[in-house]
């Protein structure tokens, strides 16, 4: 089968780019704390091999208001994120062309749950993507924004009014989610 080779041949590239930025991250680190030679041979090696990703990034910690020094841990982080990001659209494809595989056999009943929980999904993340932006500091007028907005502000708006802001928490969006989820296993059951 495709997916196993896919899914290993993804996890390997994550992991090797974690080991790439786990070397650099350790090297900085023994280079800014005098334990090896910033023009040892070690040290040139990994700094030309690592200096075009983390140039760019060391610019955008600074413009950030961040230090420099720090841009090989967050280079560490952005991995983790990104490779967690990654698998999961990757098990997320092959589960997909699994499901249109089985729904290409089944009548039109399976179409509809398919499309209905489909819609509730798409829904559902919006509100995980409006909220984790709200975490990042991304305002909801920034241009990218506006297509989770849209998807979102019917069911969280009116929650909001009926469940106000506590302090610095807004729970809104968890119960516009959490009702969502109780929705969909109630729609999808009828059908």
């Amino acid at each position: 089968m495709i997916a196993p080779t896919i899914d290993i041949v993804v996890r390997s590239a994550v992991v090797a780019a974690l080991v790439y930025a786990t070397v650099l991250a350790a090297t900085a680190w023994a280079v800014r704390s005098r334990r090896i030679n910033p023009f040892g041979a070690w040290a040139r090696f990994v700094r030309r091999l690592g200096d075009p990703v983390i140039r760019p990034l060391e610019r955008r910690v600074v413009r950030l208001g961040g230090n420099p020094q720090d841009a090989p841990l967050w280079l560490i982080g952005l991995v983790i994120l990104g490779g967690l990001l990654l698998i999961s659209l990757v098990h997320w494809l092959i589960d997909l062309s699994f499901t249109l595989g089985a729904l290409s056999h089944a009548g039109p009943r399976a179409w509809v749950r398919f499309a209905v929980s489909t819609v509730f999904g798409i829904v559902m993340m919006a509100i995980f993507v409006r909220v984790i932006a709200s975490w990042l500091g991304i305002g909801p007028y920034v241009g990218w924004m506006r297509p989770f907005m849209i998807l979102t502000s019917w069911i969280i708006d009116p929650i909001r009014r009926i469940l106000p802001p506590m302090g610095m928490f807004d729970f809104s969006p968890m119960a516009a989610w959490l009702l969502l989820w109780v929705a969909r296993g109630l729609v999808v059951g009828m059908i």
